[in-house]
């Protein structure tokens, strides 16, 4: 599931009326990541998602080796390497990714959280929790406090949180065509006459 825009294009901020205009676009952050990170970090091209307050880079990690039999102890013995390495790649790429994070929160004016992923286990690391204001009528109100009680989350927040994610887990096609959409919108948008054209301007 992708959180924010995915790889870093079609939304940044700056572009559109619904969009905070004094920060800087963000849409060549994945590509600018992918040259300045350090070679053997990943398999692979890491995956950059950004929104308006944070830029996520998570990259998968050279899968653990060992044999570990399709037991109850194995899955347990495997899970342990999987975290193992994990954590030694955040605690050797620490200053590393310190660096790198610092350069471009100066270039994006976003903070920089980071993760790794082996196979279908995957771990961030710091990531950003951004308070969001809103105004919920009773009805809204209610389903939030059930999922309170019923022990689903611990406080409203947390269940707003836990809604959302289940929302993105869903919709996911949805919403990609969402942000296609509102890309598009920008598009058209920039492609319209400027409030200066026109007679009579000075």
């Amino acid at each position: 599931m992708h959180r924010g825009w995915p790889g870093g294009r079609g939304r940044g901020p700056g572009r559109g009326g619904w969009q905070q205009a004094d920060l800087p676009g963000a849409d060549d952050a994945a590509a600018w990541l992918q040259g300045r990170l350090p070679d053997g970090w990943f398999t692979g091209t890491p995956e950059v998602t950004v929104d308006r307050e944070e830029i996520v880079v998570v990259g998968e990690l050279p899968p653990v080796e060992g044999d570990f039999p399709d037991t109850e102890a194995g899955r347990a013995d495997r899970a342990a390497a999987v975290a193992g390495r994990i954590s030694r790649f955040r605690e050797t790429t620490r200053e590393e990714r310190i660096e790198i994070a610092r350069q471009a929160e100066h270039r994006y004016q976003r903070k920089v959280a980071w993760g790794a992923r082996i196979g279908d286990t995957e771990e961030l690391f710091t990531v950003a929790s951004v308070p969001v204001m809103t105004r919920l009528r009773q009805p809204e109100r209610i389903v939030l406090d059930t999922l309170v009680d019923s022990g689903v989350a611990r406080s409203r927040s947390d269940a707003l949180a836990w809604a959302v994610k289940l929302v993105g887990q869903h919709a996911d096609e949805w919403l990609s065509e969402l942000r296609d959409a509102m890309a598009r919108v920008d598009e058209l948008r920039s492609k319209g006459p400027t409030s200066g054209s026109g007679s009579g301007s000075a």
